[in-house]
């Protein structure tokens, strides 16, 4: 393992490097943004995040440049500009490639509310700027020749591999209480330690998160989520007490023993389950919701018979329902809701069913969707991954289901009333019926029909059947 000494050597190689090689690193029309600013007598300087990334040699994903002219200057000295926030110094320059936000020199006053400055005095001093933000490792800043500013000492912090706020962590969170989802959000990206006097000030000021938007929370969870290592990340949301503020349902899985099926804890195996789904380089943030979800209410639904056993019948309906809660209290938008709350709610189809005869496999495809069995087939994957128990990714009988499922969709067969042969058209033209009711109903019959005997769904046949 790499010492703090040998670390801070190659990130001052690094620093070397970038300086030598800015006009590489540094895209073109970011470094014209800067020179034009320049060129008008203004400081101009690369800041935050991307300064960060790279010297760890990450593809920064945004470009924040702040600067010591004011909004309405840049407004005038670039053609296309969006006033993002002129109230706090923040204009978008839109370049050929990109939309930068350009922000003035600021310091600011109390967050009375948590969420914003009192008020805003801009400045014409760097470090003044770069003493407001929140955690060392983002109060760096690179000129347009590629030196790099570090009045903080970002630097040894990015070299210790800490999250350590800028001043007092008390007064950071107190100004904006999302900074402590921020930082077990960086924590868990760049697979560092959260500094043990900032771990302890987001304990004690936990609750002030409960002043932040829902929106707010949910893009820092969803970067947690999709992160390399997630089940490090939501486990430092428990520990810090973040979780109980926004998802407190997934608290209750917390020390709940399962069954001789399972080796963790509720927690532990939805963790497990969240881990294998982004070790399988599953981006997809459905599945990887579903995974951690899906099995929410299994404490809620715990019932232990005669001899011991443990049970959590009709978890995966009662879980559905407190998953559907869960996403729309951080506003998820509702086609993800419905996909994840599908997911969770048929989790068990392909568990139960390895003897079904095809009219069955059949009526699964039609209840849980074609267009989800692949993804029921990750998630089952990743809940056997998060079991402890389990040798191999599918148990022999849930394989011999996928094969027999696969035969049967090669078979060209009806799952549902878009596959039949005939349409509500038809049916009110053999029948000689208005429109209604009664035509879904027939359509439904037909249905049930096809999906027990697919040679049946031909024309005339159905027809007939009319």
């Amino acid at each position: 393992m790499e010492s703090y000494q040998m670390r801070l050597t190659k990130l001052r190689a690094r620093r070397k490097f970038i300086r030598w090689f800015s006009n590489r690193l540094i895209p073109q029309d970011v470094r014209e943004l800067l020179k034009r600013i320049e060129q008008a007598g203004g400081q101009a300087y690369i800041v935050g995040g991307c300064v960060r990334d790279l010297l760890m040699k990450r593809a920064p994903g945004d470009w924040d440049v702040a600067t010591s002219l004011p909004p309405d200057v840049i407004q005038a000295l670039f053609p296309k500009t969006v006033p993002t926030g002129l109230s706090h110094g923040t204009v978008s320059v839109v370049t050929s490639e990109r939309q930068v936000e350009v922000t003035t020199f600021r310091s600011e006053g109390r967050y009375s509310d948590h969420r914003h400055p009192d008020w805003v005095r801009f400045s014409e001093e760097l470090s003044e700027d770069l003493k407001r933000r929140d955690f060392t490792i983002n109060a760096l800043a690179l000129d347009a020749r590629g030196r790099l500013h570090d009045p903080i000492g970002g630097l040894e912090d990015l070299a210790r591999r800490r999250v350590i706020t800028v001043g007092v962590a008390d007064e950071r969170f107190a100004e904006d209480a999302l900074r402590m989802v921020r930082a077990v959000r960086f924590a868990t990206e760049l697979g560092f330690d959260i500094d043990d006097d900032v771990l302890t000030a987001i304990q004690r000021h936990s609750r002030l998160l409960r002043e932040v938007s829902a929106e707010r929370i949910r893009q820092e969870v969803h970067r947690i989520l999709m992160s390399d290592e997630p089940a490090r990340g939501f486990e430092l949301l428990r520990t810090t007490g973040l979780l109980e503020i926004f998802w407190p349902e997934l608290l209750e899985g917390v020390s709940v023993e399962q069954n001789r099926h399972h080796a963790f804890t509720i927690w532990e195996h939805s963790l497990g389950s969240l881990q294998a789904m982004a070790e399988a380089l599953e981006e997809d943030p459905s599945l990887r919701l579903a995974s951690l979800l899906h099995d929410v209410a299994k404490a809620r639904c715990l019932s232990v018979d005669e001899e011991g056993e443990r049970h959590f019948y009709n978890h995966q309906v009662v879980g559905a329902a407190v998953a559907r809660r869960m996403l729309k209290r951080l506003r998820y938008d509702n086609r993800t809701i419905e996909r994840v709350v599908h997911l969770i709610e048929n989790h068990m189809a392909l568990h139960h069913y390895p003897d079904m005869k095809d009219a069955a496999i059949r009526r699964l495809i039609n209840r849980v969707g074609l267009e989800n069995i692949h993804d029921l087939i990750q998630l089952r994957i990743a809940d056997r991954a998060g079991s402890g128990t389990k040798d191999t990714p599918l148990s022999r009988g849930t394989l011999h289901l996928l094969r027999r499922i696969e035969r049967v969709l090669e078979e060209d067969a009806a799952f549902g009333l878009e596959d039949l042969a005939v349409d509500g058209n038809d049916v009110m033209r053999v029948a000689e019926i208005e429109p209604g009711p009664e035509v879904g109903e027939i359509l439904n019959q037909l249905l049930e029909e096809v999906l027990d005997e697919p040679s049946l769904n031909q024309k005339d046949v159905l027809e007939q059947r009319i």
